[in-house]
Protein backbone atom coordinates (compact mmCIF):
# COMPACT_ATOMS: atom_id res chain seq x y z
CA UNK A 1 0.00 0.00 0.00
CA UNK A 2 1.17 3.38 -0.81
CA UNK A 3 0.25 6.92 0.52
CA UNK A 4 1.11 9.61 -2.22
CA UNK A 5 1.22 12.83 -1.04
CA UNK A 6 2.18 16.31 -1.66
CA UNK A 7 3.15 18.91 0.99
CA UNK A 8 3.31 23.36 0.29
CA UNK A 9 4.94 25.11 3.04
CA UNK A 10 5.97 28.49 4.72
CA UNK A 11 9.03 28.18 2.79
CA UNK A 12 12.31 29.86 5.25
CA UNK A 13 15.33 28.67 6.66
CA UNK A 14 16.10 24.79 6.69
CA UNK A 15 13.70 22.73 9.65
CA UNK A 16 12.09 25.88 10.63
CA UNK A 17 9.06 25.76 7.83
CA UNK A 18 5.62 24.84 8.36
CA UNK A 19 3.20 22.99 6.51
CA UNK A 20 0.28 25.00 4.76
CA UNK A 21 -1.51 22.59 2.63
CA UNK A 22 -1.44 18.64 2.41
CA UNK A 23 -2.87 16.00 -0.11
CA UNK A 24 -2.27 12.38 0.77
CA UNK A 25 -3.99 9.61 -1.47
CA UNK A 26 -4.03 5.93 -0.30
CA UNK A 27 -2.91 3.60 -3.66
CA UNK A 28 -3.37 -0.14 -3.37
CA UNK A 29 -1.58 -0.41 -6.47
CA UNK A 30 -3.84 -0.41 -8.86
CA UNK A 31 -6.68 2.59 -7.55
CA UNK A 32 -7.20 5.21 -4.89
CA UNK A 33 -9.14 3.65 -1.71
CA UNK A 34 -9.12 6.62 0.71
CA UNK A 35 -7.48 10.75 0.53
CA UNK A 36 -7.08 12.94 3.04
CA UNK A 37 -6.63 16.78 1.53
CA UNK A 38 -6.25 20.31 4.09
CA UNK A 39 -4.84 23.68 4.89
CA UNK A 40 -2.88 23.77 7.59
CA UNK A 41 -2.46 26.87 9.37
CA UNK A 42 1.47 27.31 10.00
CA UNK A 43 0.56 29.55 12.98
CA UNK A 44 3.86 31.24 10.86
CA UNK A 45 3.73 33.89 8.41
CA UNK A 46 4.25 32.47 4.69
CA UNK A 47 7.27 33.96 2.16
CA UNK A 48 6.25 36.54 -0.27
CA UNK A 49 7.76 34.14 -3.12
CA UNK A 50 5.83 30.98 -1.90
CA UNK A 51 2.17 33.21 -2.20
CA UNK A 52 3.58 33.89 -5.47
CA UNK A 53 4.08 30.52 -6.41
CA UNK A 54 1.34 28.63 -4.13
CA UNK A 55 -1.59 31.38 -4.45
CA UNK A 56 -1.84 30.31 -0.76
CA UNK A 57 -1.98 33.68 1.26
CA UNK A 58 -1.63 33.96 5.58
CA UNK A 59 -5.41 35.39 5.23
CA UNK A 60 -6.62 31.91 3.86
CA UNK A 61 -4.88 30.05 6.34
CA UNK A 62 -6.56 32.14 9.64
CA UNK A 63 -9.51 29.68 10.15
CA UNK A 64 -7.37 26.63 8.71
CA UNK A 65 -6.83 23.59 11.66
CA UNK A 66 -3.34 23.09 12.98
CA UNK A 67 -1.08 20.54 12.42
CA UNK A 68 -1.95 18.92 15.47
CA UNK A 69 -5.50 18.79 15.08
CA UNK A 70 -4.68 16.97 11.41
CA UNK A 71 -1.83 14.66 12.99
CA UNK A 72 -3.79 11.70 13.74
CA UNK A 73 -5.80 11.73 10.23
CA UNK A 74 -2.44 11.77 8.98
CA UNK A 75 -1.35 8.71 10.80
CA UNK A 76 -3.85 6.66 10.39
CA UNK A 77 -3.98 7.12 6.40
CA UNK A 78 -0.31 6.44 6.12
CA UNK A 79 0.04 3.54 8.54
CA UNK A 80 1.11 0.60 6.99
CA UNK A 81 1.99 2.46 3.63
CA UNK A 82 5.07 3.72 1.61
CA UNK A 83 5.14 7.31 1.18
CA UNK A 84 5.31 8.25 -2.42
CA UNK A 85 6.45 11.78 -3.57
CA UNK A 86 7.88 13.61 -6.44
CA UNK A 87 11.36 15.04 -4.30
CA UNK A 88 10.30 12.52 -1.50
CA UNK A 89 12.79 13.59 0.64
CA UNK A 90 11.66 16.90 1.29
CA UNK A 91 7.95 15.96 1.98
CA UNK A 92 9.02 13.10 4.12
CA UNK A 93 11.70 15.72 5.91
CA UNK A 94 8.62 18.16 6.61
CA UNK A 95 6.10 15.52 7.69
CA UNK A 96 9.08 14.33 10.41
CA UNK A 97 9.65 17.96 11.51
CA UNK A 98 6.09 18.64 12.12
CA UNK A 99 5.64 15.41 14.17
CA UNK A 100 8.99 15.70 16.24
CA UNK A 101 7.48 19.27 17.19
CA UNK A 102 4.39 17.33 18.68
CA UNK A 103 6.88 14.88 20.20
CA UNK A 104 6.14 11.60 17.91
CA UNK A 105 8.46 10.02 15.96
CA UNK A 106 7.15 9.54 12.42
CA UNK A 107 8.84 6.71 10.23
CA UNK A 108 7.57 5.50 7.30
CA UNK A 109 9.06 4.15 4.30
CA UNK A 110 9.29 5.78 1.36
CA UNK A 111 9.98 6.13 -2.50
CA UNK A 112 10.70 9.06 -4.61
CA UNK A 113 8.94 9.85 -8.27
CA UNK A 114 12.25 11.62 -8.84
CA UNK A 115 14.70 8.91 -8.83
CA UNK A 116 12.29 6.52 -10.47
CA UNK A 117 11.68 8.48 -12.80
CA UNK A 118 15.36 9.20 -14.15
CA UNK A 119 15.82 5.13 -13.57
CA UNK A 120 13.04 3.79 -15.68
CA UNK A 121 12.70 6.76 -18.25
CA UNK A 122 16.11 7.76 -18.63
CA UNK A 123 15.08 9.80 -21.92
CA UNK A 124 13.27 12.97 -20.38
CA UNK A 125 14.57 16.30 -20.69
CA UNK A 126 13.26 17.40 -17.11
CA UNK A 127 12.17 15.35 -14.07
CA UNK A 128 10.70 18.55 -12.83
CA UNK A 129 7.15 17.56 -11.77
CA UNK A 130 5.15 20.18 -13.67
CA UNK A 131 7.40 19.49 -17.12
CA UNK A 132 7.49 15.64 -16.68
CA UNK A 133 3.76 15.44 -16.87
CA UNK A 134 3.43 17.53 -19.46
CA UNK A 135 5.82 15.51 -21.80
CA UNK A 136 4.11 12.64 -20.87
CA UNK A 137 0.79 13.43 -21.48
CA UNK A 138 -0.68 13.33 -17.79
CA UNK A 139 -3.32 16.17 -17.40
CA UNK A 140 -3.03 18.32 -14.25
CA UNK A 141 -4.55 21.43 -12.79
CA UNK A 142 -3.52 23.46 -9.38
CA UNK A 143 0.13 23.49 -10.25
CA UNK A 144 1.67 24.06 -6.86
CA UNK A 145 -1.00 23.35 -4.93
CA UNK A 146 -0.95 19.96 -3.14
CA UNK A 147 -4.19 18.45 -4.25
CA UNK A 148 -3.00 19.46 -7.90
CA UNK A 149 0.58 18.25 -7.52
CA UNK A 150 -0.50 15.12 -5.31
CA UNK A 151 -3.47 13.47 -8.27
CA UNK A 152 -0.69 14.24 -10.82
CA UNK A 153 2.15 12.42 -8.88
CA UNK A 154 -0.72 9.66 -8.69
CA UNK A 155 -0.89 8.71 -12.43
CA UNK A 156 2.78 9.16 -12.89
CA UNK A 157 3.48 6.41 -10.40
CA UNK A 158 0.84 4.34 -11.51
CA UNK A 159 2.92 4.98 -14.79
CA UNK A 160 6.13 4.41 -13.66
CA UNK A 161 4.53 0.61 -11.96
CA UNK A 162 4.09 0.39 -15.61
CA UNK A 163 7.19 0.76 -17.17
CA UNK A 164 9.03 -1.36 -13.76
CA UNK A 165 9.36 -4.55 -16.05
CA UNK A 166 12.03 -5.77 -13.52
CA UNK A 167 9.42 -5.38 -10.60
CA UNK A 168 12.30 -3.66 -8.35
CA UNK A 169 9.25 -1.54 -7.01
CA UNK A 170 6.61 -4.32 -6.38
CA UNK A 171 9.44 -6.41 -5.03
CA UNK A 172 10.63 -3.94 -2.08
CA UNK A 173 7.04 -3.30 -1.47
CA UNK A 174 6.20 -7.38 -0.76
CA UNK A 175 9.69 -7.85 1.43
CA UNK A 176 8.71 -4.43 3.43
CA UNK A 177 4.91 -6.28 4.07
CA UNK A 178 4.36 -7.70 7.99
CA UNK A 179 3.80 -11.84 7.51
CA UNK A 180 0.73 -13.42 7.19
CA UNK A 181 0.19 -16.08 9.45
CA UNK A 182 0.96 -19.39 8.11
CA UNK A 183 -2.56 -20.92 8.21
CA UNK A 184 -4.43 -18.75 6.77
CA UNK A 185 -1.93 -16.96 4.47
CA UNK A 186 -3.28 -18.39 0.56
CA UNK A 187 -7.10 -17.55 1.96
CA UNK A 188 -6.04 -14.04 3.23
CA UNK A 189 -3.61 -13.89 -0.51
CA UNK A 190 -6.72 -14.77 -2.15
CA UNK A 191 -9.33 -12.76 -0.59
CA UNK A 192 -7.16 -9.84 -2.03
CA UNK A 193 -7.18 -10.78 -5.64
CA UNK A 194 -9.53 -9.47 -8.25
CA UNK A 195 -11.50 -11.46 -10.83
CA UNK A 196 -10.03 -9.59 -13.98
CA UNK A 197 -7.12 -9.56 -16.54
CA UNK A 198 -4.05 -9.34 -15.95
CA UNK A 199 -0.42 -10.50 -15.24
CA UNK A 200 0.67 -11.97 -11.66
CA UNK A 201 4.01 -12.17 -9.28
CA UNK A 202 4.01 -15.03 -7.02
CA UNK A 203 6.36 -13.39 -4.36
CA UNK A 204 8.67 -15.56 -1.68
CA UNK A 205 9.32 -14.08 2.07
CA UNK A 206 11.97 -11.57 0.71
CA UNK A 207 10.24 -10.10 -2.01
CA UNK A 208 11.80 -12.33 -4.67
CA UNK A 209 9.71 -13.38 -7.80
CA UNK A 210 9.09 -17.31 -8.10
CA UNK A 211 6.67 -17.13 -10.89
CA UNK A 212 4.75 -15.01 -13.45
CA UNK A 213 1.65 -15.67 -15.18
CA UNK A 214 -0.99 -13.83 -17.20
CA UNK A 215 -4.67 -14.83 -16.99
CA UNK A 216 -8.28 -13.42 -17.62
CA UNK A 217 -9.31 -14.50 -14.19
CA UNK A 218 -6.57 -14.13 -11.65
CA UNK A 219 -7.96 -14.73 -8.56
CA UNK A 220 -9.17 -18.40 -9.89
CA UNK A 221 -5.51 -19.01 -11.68
CA UNK A 222 -3.95 -18.38 -8.11
CA UNK A 223 -6.47 -20.44 -6.51
CA UNK A 224 -5.56 -23.02 -9.22
CA UNK A 225 -1.99 -22.59 -8.28
CA UNK A 226 -2.93 -23.20 -4.53
CA UNK A 227 -4.50 -26.12 -4.90
CA UNK A 228 -2.55 -27.85 -7.46
CA UNK A 229 -1.12 -31.68 -7.11
CA UNK A 230 1.82 -30.80 -9.35
CA UNK A 231 5.30 -30.57 -8.63
CA UNK A 232 5.75 -27.22 -9.47
CA UNK A 233 2.17 -26.03 -7.63
CA UNK A 234 3.43 -27.87 -4.60
CA UNK A 235 7.06 -25.61 -4.17
CA UNK A 236 4.66 -22.65 -5.23
CA UNK A 237 2.48 -23.41 -2.13
CA UNK A 238 5.24 -23.84 0.33
CA UNK A 239 7.46 -20.65 -0.93
CA UNK A 240 4.21 -18.34 -1.51
CA UNK A 241 4.39 -15.23 0.73
CA UNK A 242 2.46 -13.11 -1.11
CA UNK A 243 0.97 -12.39 -4.84
CA UNK A 244 1.23 -8.98 -6.31
CA UNK A 245 -0.92 -8.52 -9.69
CA UNK A 246 -0.98 -5.91 -12.58
CA UNK A 247 -4.51 -5.31 -14.35
CA UNK A 248 -3.84 -4.76 -17.98
CA UNK A 249 -7.71 -4.44 -19.73
CA UNK A 250 -7.20 -7.12 -22.33
CA UNK A 251 -5.53 -10.28 -22.91
CA UNK A 252 -2.95 -9.30 -25.73
CA UNK A 253 -0.91 -6.82 -23.19
CA UNK A 254 -1.24 -9.92 -20.38
CA UNK A 255 0.63 -11.75 -23.45
CA UNK A 256 3.43 -9.44 -24.20
CA UNK A 257 4.12 -7.89 -20.79
CA UNK A 258 3.95 -11.94 -19.50
CA UNK A 259 6.47 -12.95 -21.94
CA UNK A 260 8.65 -9.63 -21.59
CA UNK A 261 9.06 -9.76 -17.66
CA UNK A 262 9.55 -13.85 -17.72
CA UNK A 263 12.52 -12.87 -19.88
CA UNK A 264 13.62 -10.14 -17.58
CA UNK A 265 12.84 -11.70 -14.31
CA UNK A 266 13.66 -15.33 -15.05
CA UNK A 267 11.82 -16.67 -12.32
CA UNK A 268 12.74 -19.96 -11.00
CA UNK A 269 9.59 -21.91 -11.20
CA UNK A 270 8.86 -20.52 -14.71
CA UNK A 271 10.15 -23.10 -17.54
CA UNK A 272 12.63 -20.92 -20.10
CA UNK A 273 12.05 -21.65 -23.53
CA UNK A 274 14.32 -23.11 -26.11
CA UNK A 275 12.51 -22.46 -29.03
CA UNK A 276 10.34 -20.02 -30.87
CA UNK A 277 6.41 -19.96 -29.69
CA UNK A 278 5.19 -20.89 -33.68
CA UNK A 279 5.96 -23.29 -35.42
CA UNK A 280 4.82 -22.71 -39.21
CA UNK A 281 4.57 -19.19 -41.10
CA UNK A 282 2.76 -18.04 -43.40
CA UNK A 283 5.02 -16.52 -46.53
CA UNK A 284 4.67 -14.43 -50.01
CA UNK A 285 7.00 -14.66 -53.13
CA UNK A 286 6.82 -14.11 -56.36
CA UNK A 287 6.62 -17.13 -59.11
CA UNK A 288 8.27 -18.20 -62.48
CA UNK A 289 5.53 -16.51 -64.40
CA UNK A 290 5.07 -13.26 -62.23
CA UNK A 291 1.97 -13.77 -59.61
CA UNK A 292 1.96 -13.76 -56.13
CA UNK A 293 2.42 -17.16 -54.21
CA UNK A 294 0.78 -17.66 -50.59
CA UNK A 295 3.12 -20.58 -48.95
CA UNK A 296 2.78 -22.39 -45.53
CA UNK A 297 5.74 -23.82 -44.40
CA UNK A 298 8.15 -24.86 -41.24
CA UNK A 299 9.16 -20.98 -39.78
CA UNK A 300 12.54 -20.96 -40.43
CA UNK A 301 14.37 -18.08 -38.35
CA UNK A 302 15.68 -15.73 -41.06
CA UNK A 303 12.47 -15.45 -42.63
CA UNK A 304 10.10 -12.86 -41.31
CA UNK A 305 6.33 -13.80 -42.25
CA UNK A 306 3.30 -12.14 -42.96
CA UNK A 307 1.87 -13.99 -40.17
CA UNK A 308 2.97 -16.72 -38.05
CA UNK A 309 1.04 -20.19 -35.82
CA UNK A 310 1.42 -22.69 -33.54
CA UNK A 311 0.23 -25.75 -35.11
CA UNK A 312 -0.21 -26.31 -38.90
CA UNK A 313 -4.00 -26.96 -38.86
CA UNK A 314 -4.77 -23.40 -37.55
CA UNK A 315 -2.31 -22.56 -40.39
CA UNK A 316 -4.13 -24.41 -42.93
CA UNK A 317 -7.68 -23.04 -41.85
CA UNK A 318 -6.63 -19.83 -42.56
CA UNK A 319 -4.88 -19.94 -45.64
CA UNK A 320 -8.51 -21.66 -46.05
CA UNK A 321 -10.56 -18.10 -45.28
CA UNK A 322 -7.81 -15.74 -46.46
CA UNK A 323 -8.49 -17.45 -50.16
CA UNK A 324 -12.14 -17.24 -50.01
CA UNK A 325 -12.34 -14.22 -48.54
CA UNK A 326 -10.04 -12.71 -51.10
CA UNK A 327 -11.12 -14.90 -54.46
CA UNK A 328 -7.43 -16.30 -54.74
CA UNK A 329 -6.39 -19.58 -56.55
CA UNK A 330 -6.05 -23.04 -54.36
CA UNK A 331 -3.01 -23.89 -56.35
CA UNK A 332 -1.04 -20.68 -55.83
CA UNK A 333 -1.88 -20.70 -52.09
CA UNK A 334 -0.82 -24.41 -52.11
CA UNK A 335 -3.96 -25.73 -50.76
CA UNK A 336 -4.57 -28.12 -54.35
CA UNK A 337 -1.58 -29.71 -55.94
CA UNK A 338 -2.02 -30.10 -59.65
CA UNK A 339 -0.55 -29.29 -62.84
CA UNK A 340 -3.35 -28.44 -64.17
CA UNK A 341 -6.29 -25.86 -63.03
CA UNK A 342 -7.44 -25.69 -59.24
CA UNK A 343 -10.55 -26.94 -57.61
CA UNK A 344 -12.08 -23.36 -57.48
CA UNK A 345 -11.63 -22.64 -61.57
CA UNK A 346 -14.13 -25.97 -62.25
CA UNK A 347 -16.81 -24.39 -59.94
CA UNK A 348 -16.25 -21.07 -61.05
CA UNK A 349 -14.50 -19.87 -58.15
CA UNK A 350 -11.18 -18.62 -59.38
CA UNK A 351 -10.55 -16.35 -62.31
CA UNK A 352 -7.84 -18.68 -63.53
CA UNK A 353 -4.07 -17.64 -62.72
CA UNK A 354 -3.77 -21.34 -62.18
CA UNK A 355 -3.64 -21.63 -65.43
CA UNK A 356 -2.31 -17.94 -66.55
CA UNK A 357 -5.52 -17.05 -68.14
CA UNK A 358 -6.04 -14.44 -65.37
CA UNK A 359 -3.86 -11.10 -65.96
CA UNK A 360 -1.63 -11.00 -63.51
CA UNK A 361 -1.43 -7.60 -62.27
CA UNK A 362 -5.39 -7.90 -61.32
CA UNK A 363 -4.50 -10.96 -59.16
CA UNK A 364 -1.48 -9.93 -57.36
CA UNK A 365 -4.32 -6.59 -57.24
CA UNK A 366 -6.08 -9.02 -54.56
CA UNK A 367 -3.02 -10.73 -52.46
CA UNK A 368 -1.68 -7.33 -51.82
CA UNK A 369 -4.58 -6.67 -49.54
CA UNK A 370 -3.99 -9.68 -48.12
CA UNK A 371 -0.08 -8.63 -47.11
CA UNK A 372 -2.08 -5.40 -46.11
CA UNK A 373 -4.28 -6.94 -43.67
CA UNK A 374 -1.41 -9.69 -42.11
CA UNK A 375 1.56 -8.02 -42.37
CA UNK A 376 3.17 -4.99 -39.91
CA UNK A 377 6.59 -4.47 -42.60
CA UNK A 378 6.85 -1.04 -42.69
CA UNK A 379 3.83 0.19 -40.65
CA UNK A 380 3.42 3.10 -38.25
CA UNK A 381 -0.02 2.20 -36.45
CA UNK A 382 -1.11 2.30 -32.80
CA UNK A 383 -3.36 -1.15 -31.51
CA UNK A 384 -5.96 0.55 -29.06
CA UNK A 385 -8.29 -1.58 -26.90
CA UNK A 386 -9.53 -1.61 -23.66
CA UNK A 387 -7.88 -0.44 -20.47
CA UNK A 388 -7.55 -1.18 -16.90
CA UNK A 389 -10.33 1.04 -16.44
CA UNK A 390 -13.61 2.35 -17.97
CA UNK A 391 -12.30 5.91 -19.06
CA UNK A 392 -8.62 4.19 -20.17
CA UNK A 393 -7.50 2.93 -23.18
CA UNK A 394 -4.38 0.37 -23.91
CA UNK A 395 -2.04 1.27 -26.74
CA UNK A 396 0.51 -0.71 -28.16
CA UNK A 397 2.75 1.06 -30.73
CA UNK A 398 4.18 -0.49 -33.90
CA UNK A 399 7.02 1.98 -35.90
CA UNK A 400 8.14 0.57 -39.13
CA UNK A 401 6.91 -2.56 -38.96
CA UNK A 402 8.64 -3.37 -34.95
CA UNK A 403 6.88 -3.84 -31.95
CA UNK A 404 7.95 -0.71 -29.49
CA UNK A 405 5.97 -1.73 -26.59
CA UNK A 406 2.66 -0.56 -24.75
CA UNK A 407 1.14 1.90 -22.44
CA UNK A 408 -2.00 3.59 -21.33
CA UNK A 409 -4.00 6.79 -22.23
CA UNK A 410 -6.86 8.55 -21.36
CA UNK A 411 -6.94 11.44 -24.03
CA UNK A 412 -7.17 11.37 -27.44
CA UNK A 413 -3.89 13.90 -28.12
CA UNK A 414 -1.73 11.00 -26.08
CA UNK A 415 -2.50 9.19 -28.74
CA UNK A 416 -2.53 11.42 -31.87
CA UNK A 417 1.07 13.26 -30.81
CA UNK A 418 3.61 10.63 -30.89
CA UNK A 419 5.90 12.12 -29.15
CA UNK A 420 4.03 11.96 -26.29
CA UNK A 421 3.22 8.54 -27.28
CA UNK A 422 6.49 7.29 -27.45
CA UNK A 423 7.13 8.61 -23.67
CA UNK A 424 3.95 6.70 -21.96
CA UNK A 425 5.05 3.45 -23.73
CA UNK A 426 7.07 0.93 -21.80
CA UNK A 427 9.95 -0.07 -24.30
CA UNK A 428 9.92 -4.11 -24.99
CA UNK A 429 12.19 -5.92 -26.94
CA UNK A 430 10.95 -7.04 -30.39
CA UNK A 431 11.09 -10.48 -31.52
CA UNK A 432 9.77 -12.96 -33.67
CA UNK A 433 7.45 -14.19 -30.75
CA UNK A 434 6.25 -10.92 -30.03
CA UNK A 435 5.10 -10.62 -34.16
CA UNK A 436 3.51 -13.55 -33.43
CA UNK A 437 1.57 -12.89 -30.21
CA UNK A 438 0.22 -9.80 -32.14
CA UNK A 439 -0.43 -11.25 -35.16
CA UNK A 440 -1.73 -14.49 -33.75
CA UNK A 441 -4.50 -12.19 -31.10
CA UNK A 442 -5.36 -9.71 -34.08
CA UNK A 443 -6.34 -12.81 -36.23
CA UNK A 444 -8.38 -14.70 -33.21
CA UNK A 445 -10.04 -11.58 -31.72
CA UNK A 446 -11.10 -7.83 -31.92
CA UNK A 447 -9.43 -4.82 -31.04
CA UNK A 448 -11.23 -1.49 -30.35
CA UNK A 449 -9.07 0.47 -32.90
CA UNK A 450 -6.29 0.22 -35.45
CA UNK A 451 -4.79 3.39 -36.19
CA UNK A 452 -2.00 4.22 -39.48
CA UNK A 453 -0.16 7.24 -37.58
CA UNK A 454 0.91 7.64 -41.24
CA UNK A 455 -2.37 7.87 -42.63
Amino acid sequence: MYAILDIETTGGAFDEEGITEIAIYKFDGHQVVDQFISLVNPEKPIQPFVVNLTGINNKMLRNAPKFYEVAKRIVEITEGCILVAHNSSFDYRILRTEFRRLGFDYERKSLCTVELSQKLMPEQESYKLGKLVRALGIPMSDRHRANGDALATVQLFKMLMAKDTKKEIIQNTIKSDIPTKLSTRLLNILDGLPSETGVYYIHREDGEIIYIGKSKNIRKTINQHFTGNSQKAKKIQLEVHAVSFEKTGNELIALLKEQEEIRQNQPRYNHTRKSNIFNYGLRAFMNGTGYTQLQVERARKEIQYLTTFKHYNEAKKTLFKITEEHGLCQKLTGLHRSEAQCLLYDMDECYGACINEEPVEKYNVRVERVLQQYSFQSKDIVILDKGRDIDERSAILIQNGEYKGYGFVSLNHQVNNLSVLRSIITPMANNADVRHLIQAYLRKRKVLKIIELNA
